[in-house]
């Protein structure tokens, strides 16, 4: 595919960025997209390597080397169209997807792969702009109802796979907007939320419903019970989410100035979307430490930048990971290697292998961290001797990952079958697959396989989409 002598004649190139000097003073995106020229070069990059591990790499199979090839021959159009036959939102992935089919991509092996995300997000900014993405309304509807619970990237590909084959579809959102973590966790300056509302406007015109500040499972005055919806709707899709955190429950854990990152993300969404939010958490003018090297810890180093803080520490609890992987070793899998965000590079000191054993307060805020060194030898955790130290800090962001979905309301009510880690059990193979225990009720996303990427959810909802109709059917026209 592409240019057969491409990859050796073209090099990589990287989008490029706002310096961040400049992004820091909003909370606007601030990668730019390749033009079109660069876009068809990349594309060339394309070899003709006669097994794309690169579409088993990428969780929703997108068949990268075709749409490589038509950028590389200037046919968008078609491009966008093999683009969206796998994937409901490349607008979404192709700026917050860690691509892993770029670890897997053949170049990979002894050069710089083919930088696939680039062009996925080229092909979508493309097809918007030139007004090639419009609604898909089913030709024929079926009369069944579906109840999808939860907004996220799982929740929104079920709903708009079952809309397209004639089902009436009705999403619930416990929020005031729609978007799951896509809304209210991921910031801003990687993902602005125009991108999420064209969708719903898309959505809606195919004939989905939302319903938002709805709680499924809820007692509130916004509660909706689960006995409702199975009483209403022919089939109930639970795509909730993984919303339980990881807690670090040490002395000192309840002073103030020590909260979770999604106490903490979603306030600053809130307040670029206009909502008033007079008492909101800043980092403005505060030494904030956050606990946790993942991405959601780089999102609460953006955000505390963007604040103002004096300074930003990140704490990782494992080891310092090298900085180039051993490709022999690992390709074409995901490789365990340093990763150095957008975040990272405006400004944060980064420590590694530090365990936190205690908040240090006075008269109830947090003043300081007692935390200890670690000694990873030989896969055990052991704290080094006399490597103990204090950190100042005013504000500690625990991002430490999600343990499971919560349990309490929706998951009571339904009493479904849970697996050992605390996620909804079912499978994703053989009969009956993506169903719970209880009848009709079906599962996708992070609450079914835990804490993960937003492409595995946009995956998994739409296989699941698919086992919802052939329920519904007897038979689904749906891809797999």
């Amino acid at each position: 595919m592409g240019k057969p002598t491409g990859f050796i004649e073209y090099r990589r190139l990287a989008e490029a960025s706002e310096p961040a000097g400049s992004r820091l003073k909003h909370y606007r995106e601030f990668v730019k997209v390749l033009t079109d020229e660069q876009a068809s070069v990349q594309g060339a990059r394309c070899m003709d390597c006669g097994i794309p591990f690169c579409n088993t790499g990428c969780p929703v199979n997108n068949i990268i080397p075709d749409w490589n090839d038509l950028v590389y021959r200037g046919n968008w159009e078609q491009a966008l169209a093999v683009l969206h036959s796998t994937n409901n939102f490349p607008d979404f992935t192709g700026r917050i997807c860690p691509a892993p089919c770029e670890a897997a991509c053949t170049l990979n092996i002894n050069t710089e792969p083919v930088g696939i995300k680039s062009i996925e997000h080229a092909i979508v900014d493309k097809g918007w702009e030139q007004g090639w993405i419009v609604p898909q309304p089913p030709q024929v509807k079926t009369g069944k109802r579906v109840a999808v619970v939860g907004s996220g990237p799982a929740g929104l590909a079920a709903a708009q796979q079952l809309a397209r084959v004639g089902h009436d579809v009705v999403v619930f959102e416990k929020s005031d907007r729609v978007g799951g973590l896509l809304r209210y966790g991921i910031p801003d300056f990687k993902l602005e939320k125009s991108h999420i509302d064209r969708r719903i406007q898309q959505m809606e015109a195919e004939g989905v419903e939302f319903r938002v500040n709805q709680e499924v499972g809820g007692n509130g005055s916004h509660g909706v019970s689960a006995e409702r919806l199975l009483g209403e709707f022919d089939a109930l899709i639970l795509a909730g989410g993984a919303e339980a955190p990881r807690d670090l429950t040490i002395p000192g854990r309840d002073l103030d100035g020590v909260l979770f990152a999604m106490d903490f993300l979603p306030q600053q969404n809130k307040v670029n979307a206009g909502d008033s939010l007079p008492g909101q958490t800043v980092a403005t003018g505060k030494r904030v430490v956050v606990i946790g090297g993942g991405d959601t810890g780089s999102d609460c180093v953006g955000t505390s930048n963007r604040h103002g803080a004096i300074s930003v520490t990140q704490f990782e609890l494992m080891p310092q990971p090298p900085e180039q992987e051993n490709k022999s070793l690992t390709w074409p899998y995901w490789p365990l290697k340093l990763r150095t965000s957008s975040s990272h590079e405006e400004g944060c000191a980064r420590d590694f292998a530090v365990s936190t054993k205690e908040f240090i307060g006075e008269n109830g805020k947090l003043k300081a961290l007692k935390v200890a060194r670690l000694d990873w030898a030989n896969g055990q955790m052991n704290e080094v001797p006399g490597g103990d130290f204090e950190i100042a800090a005013d504000l500690v962001l625990l991002a430490m990952g999600f343990v499971s979905p919560v349990k309490q309301g929706l998951l009571e009510q339904l009493a479904v079958a849970l697996d050992a880690r605390g996620n909804v059990s079912a499978t994703t193979d053989g009969a009956g697959c993506y169903a719970t225990s209880v009848p009709k009720v079906f599962t996708a996303g992070d609450m079914r396989r835990g804490q993960s990427l937003v492409v595995w959810a946009i995956r998994e909802g739409r296989q699941c989409a698919r086992e919802v109709d052939v329920f519904l059917m007897g038979s689904s026209d749906l891809p797999r």
